[in-house]
C-alpha cells in the first residue's frame, strides 16, 4: 500500500510539473517566442523523447552541461566564419597579386584567346626587371663563350623592340604601381644583382677574338669541358675535399683563420694557385676569406662554387678581417699596395704576412721593393727566382726581415686523377688504370673534334697572349718547319712523277695489286695509289695556342700574332686557337708535345709544365728561369735559347727532331711524368707549406 501511495504523489507531482510547463508554453505564445532562451531550438512536444529526458532528470549538472554544448557551438561557428573568411581574403590578396605582376593579364583573368604561359617563363625565379624578347637581342656568333661563361664573350646588344614597344612599358609601368612595398624592395635586389651580373659580363669582354671559321688566322675549336665530363663521368664539380687529416698541414692550419689576397681572377697560375691553396685550406678545417683587389677574369664564380668567400671591400674592413687572421698570404708582387696600405692601417700587421711572390721581372720588384721589409716572410717559387730576387734587393740596400722560402706549385689532384697519377680523389670505380683509358678515348674524341689524324703531331702552347710567353716566335719557328715539309713534299712529288714516267704499264700494275688489300682495309686513301703511300704516314706539325679572350693577354701583341699569320698563308692552315677554360685535361690528353717559349728572365716556374708532363708530354722550353730547373735537356724534354735570333732556330729543329722521332718523345713523356710523380705533385707542395706556417706562427 505505501509503494502504491508513493507512486500516486509522483504521478501528481508529475502531472503538476506539467501543468506548469504548460502554462509556461502558453506564456511564450502569448509573447511571440518559441524559442528556448538556453537551447537556441523551438519547444519540443510533450510526447517527443527529447521532452521525457529533460524532465525525467532536472539535475543541476546535467542543465549545465547542456548549456556548456549550447556555447561550444557557437564558438565552432564562429571558428568556421573566421576560417572561411581568412581563406576568402587570401584568395583575393593571391589572385590580385598575380593579375598586377603579370605581362598578360587578359590570359590571367580567362579573356585572353592566346596560350597560356606554362614554359621556363612561368617560373617568377627567371623573371628580371630588365625584359628582353629574342628579337631584341642581337648576338655576335664570332666570339666566344665558355662552357661556364669562363674566359670567352658572346657580345650582347640590347635594340629596339619590334611593335608593341609602348603597350609593353605601358604594362610594366601599371603593374609596378600596383606592387607592395616589400615587392619593390625585391625589386631593388633584384636590380642589384642584375647590375653585378652586367657589370661581370663587361669585365669578361676580352680583346680581340679569333673567329671561328677563317683560314686566314687559323681554325678556332674548343673548349671541350663537355666532352671531358661526358667522357671521363667525372667533374670536379664533385669534388667534397680531399685534405689528408693525418698530415701535418692539416693539424697546422685546423680551426685558424687565413686571409689570401688576389690580385686578380684572370686563369692563370697565381690566381689558380692561390685558388686552390683556400680550397685546401677550407677542406682541412681552417677559416679561408679572399681579399679580391681586381674582379676581372673568370675565376668568381668557381671561387663561389668552391665556397670561398670574398670579402667585398678590399680596403677598411679587408684590413680589420685580416687583423683578426692567424696568417696574411698574398699571391702576387701587385698585392704590395694592398700590403702597404694594411701596414700603414695596423703597423704590427706586417709581422702576419707571408708574400708568396710568383713574378720574376723587375717591373714587379721596383713596384713591391718599398715593402718587402715590413713582411714577416717572402715565398718564391724557384731557386733562379730567389736568387733573383735576392740579387735586387741587394742593389737596393733592402734587407729581409727573414731568409725566404722556395715553395714550387704542383699538379693539382683533378688534373692528376685524369692524368692517371694515383691521387686523392681515386676510388675503386675510378682506378688509374681506368682513368688512363678514359684518358685515350678523350683524346680520340678531341683530335676527331678538332679534325686531326695520326699523322698529325699537336704542339701546344697555353698560357696568356703576351711578349714574355713568346708565341709570335713559335709562330715563326713553326712556320718554317710547315714551309719546309710543304719544299720537301713538293720535291718528292716531283721525283715520284718523274719516277712513274719511267714506269712500265706491267709495274704500274704490280703496285697497284699490292695497294689494293690496304685499300679495302681502309688503310690507305685512293688518291694515295697516285702517289707515295708512304710519304703520307709521314708525321705534319699543327700548332694550338691559348688562352684566347684571356684578360692578362695583350691586344697589340694578339694584332701581331693575326699579322703574322696573315702573311703566311699555308702556316695558318696548320694554326688551331682555344679559349681561355678551366678545364684543360682535354688539351693535354690531345697533345703531343708541349711549349714553354718564355722569354726575358724566363718562366718564373711554369705551372704549365708540370702539368704537360703528368700527361706524359715532352717539352720544349727555354734555357732560362725557373724551366731549365723542371725541363731536363735530352731526358724529360728539349731546351732551346731565348731570343729570336739564337732561339728560333733551334726551336725549328727541336721541332722537326720529334716529328721524326715518335719513339723518342714517347720516352721523353714517360720520364716528365715519373719527375712530376717524384717532386711536384700536391702533397709535395703543401709538405713545404708547413714549414712556411710554423716559421710565421712561432713569432706571433
Amino acid at each position: 500500500m505505501i509503494v502504491e501511495e508513493r507512486k500516486l504523489m509522483e504521478e501528481s507531482s508529475n502531472r503538476g510539473e506539467f501543468q506548469a510547463s504548460l502554462a509556461k508554453l502558453s506564456s511564450l505564445r502569448s509573447g511571440g517566442s518559441f524559442k528556448s532562451t538556453l537551447s537556441g531550438r523551438t519547444t519540443p512536444r510533450s510526447n517527443s523523447p527529447s521532452f521525457r529526458r529533460l524532465n525525467s532528470s532536472r539535475t543541476p549538472r546535467k542543465d549545465g552541461r547542456g548549456f556548456g554544448g549550447s556555447l561550444l557551438f557557437r564558438s565552432n561557428r564562429v571558428l568556421l566564419w573566421l576560417l572561411l573568411i581568412t581563406l576568402w581574403a587570401y584568395l583575393g590578396f593571391f589572385v590580385q597579386s598575380r593579375w598586377a605582376h603579370s605581362d598578360k593579364k587578359e590570359e590571367f583573368s580567362g579573356f585572353g584567346t592566346g596560350p597560356r604561359n606554362t614554359g621556363a617563363d612561368a617560373d617568377p625565379s627567371l623573371r628580371r626587371d630588365l625584359i628582353a624578347s629574342d628579337e631584341s637581342l642581337s648576338v655576335n656568333n664570332d666570339s666566344v663563350r665558355n662552357k661556364g661563361g669562363i674566359g670567352r664573350t658572346i657580345n650582347v646588344a640590347l635594340a629596339k623592340k619590334e611593335n608593341n614597344d609602348d603597350d609593353a612599358s605601358s604594362r610594366r609601368k601599371a603593374s609596378s604601381k600596383k606592387k607592395s612595398r616589400r615587392s619593390s624592395k625585391g625589386k631593388a635586389r633584384g636590380k642589384q644583382k642584375l647590375k653585378v651580373e652586367i657589370k661581370n659580363n663587361t669585365i669578361e669582354e676580352q680583346e680581340p677574338e679569333i673567329p671561328q671559321t677563317n683560314s686566314t688566322y687559323g681554325l678556332l675549336v674548343g673548349p671541350f669541358g663537355s666532352m671531358e665530363d661526358r667522357i671521363l663521368e667525372w667533374s670536379p664539380q664533385k669534388r667534397s675535399g680531399t685534405c689528408n687529416r693525418k698530415g701535418d698541414f692539416a693539424r697546422l692550419v685546423w680551426s685558424r683563420r687565413f686571409i689570401l689576397v688576389f690580385h686578380e681572377l684572370s686563369m692563370t697560375g697565381a690566381p689558380l694557385s692561390m685558388m686552390e691553396l683556400a680550397t685546401e685550406l677550407l677542406s682541412c678545417g681552417a677559416t679561408v676569406s679572399a681579399v679580391v683587389l681586381s674582379r676581372k677574369g673568370g675565376l668568381l664564380s668557381e671561387l663561389s662554387r668552391r665556397r670561398i668567400k670574398v670579402l667585398e671591400d678590399k680596403a677598411e674592413l679587408s684590413f680589420k678581417t685580416a687583423m683578426k687572421a692567424d696568417l696574411v698570404i698574398a699571391g702576387s708582387a701587385v698585392c704590395a699596395s694592398w700590403i702597404e696600405k694594411y701596414i700603414e692601417r695596423f703597423p704590427a700587421g706586417g709581422s702576419q704576412v707571408a708574400w708568396w711572390v710568383m713574378e720574376n721581372r723587375r717591373e714587379y720588384f721596383d713596384r713591391s721593393k718599398g715593402v718587402l721589409d715590413r713582411v714577416k716572410m717572402l715565398v718564391f717559387l724557384s731557386d733562379s727566382q730567389s736568387k733573383q730576387w735576392l740579387k735586387w734587393c741587394e742593389e737596393e740596400n733592402i734587407k729581409l726581415r727573414s731568409q725566404p722560402e722556395i715553395v714550387p706549385l704542383s699538379v693539382n689532384d683533378e688534373l692528376a686523377f685524369v692524368a692517371g697519377i694515383p691521387s686523392t680523389l681515386n676510388t675503386p670505380s675510378f682506378s688509374t688504370d681506368k682513368m688512363i683509358e678514359k684518358k685515350q678515348l678523350l683524346r680520340e674524341s678531341v683530335r676527331k673534334e678538332m679534325g686531326l689524324t695520326d699523322n698529325d703531331m699537336l704542339v701546344i702552347s697555353l698560357s696568356s697572349i703576351n711578349p714574355g710567353k713568346g708565341q709570335l716566335l713559335l709562330l715563326e719557328s713553326a712556320s718554317s718547319v710547315v714551309e719546309h715539309e710543304q719544299l720537301e713534299d713538293g720535291k718528292k712529288m716531283k721525283k715520284l712523277s718523274n719516277i712513274k714516267e719511267g714506269l712500265s704499264t706491267q709495274a704500274r700494275r704490280h703496285r697497284v695489286r699490292k695497294l689494293l688489300p690496304l685499300l679495302k682495309k681502309g688503310k690507305v686513301a685512293l688518291n694515295d695509289i697516285s702517289s707515295n703511300s708512304l710519304s703520307r704516314r709521314k708525321q705534319s706539325l699543327k700548332l694550338l695556342i691559348g688562352s684566347v679572350g684571356s684578360k692578362s693577354n695583350k691586344g697589340d701583341y694578339v694584332k701581331s700574332l693575326l699579322s703574322f699569320l696573315e702573311q703566311h698563308p699555308n702556316t695558318s692552315k696548320s694554326v688551331l686557337w682555344t679559349p681561355a677554360t678551366t678545364q684543360v685535361a682535354s688539351l693535354y690528353s690531345a697533345a703531343d708535345v708541349y711549349v714553354i717559349n718564355a722569354q726575358g728572365l724566363g718562366e718564373t716556374f711554369g705551372r704549365v709544365t708540370i702539368e704537360a708532363m703528368a700527361f706524359g708530354l715532352p717539352v720544349l722550353g727555354t734555357d732560362a728561369g725557373g724551366t731549365k730547373e723542371i725541363v731536363e735537356h735530352n731526358v724529360t724534354g728539349l731546351v732551346h735559347p731565348i731570343g729570336r735570333t739564337a732561339g728560333n732556330d733551334i726551336l725549328a729543329q727541336n721541332l722537326v727532331y720529334l716529328l721524326k722521332n715518335q719513339l723518342a718523345r714517347k720516352q721523353m713523356g714517360m720520364e716528365g711524368r715519373k719527375k712530376v710523380e717524384k717532386m711536384y705533385l700536391k702533397q709535395h707542395m703543401y709538405k713545404k707549406f708547413v714549414d712556411v706556417i710554423v716559421r710565421c706562427m712561432r713569432s706571433k
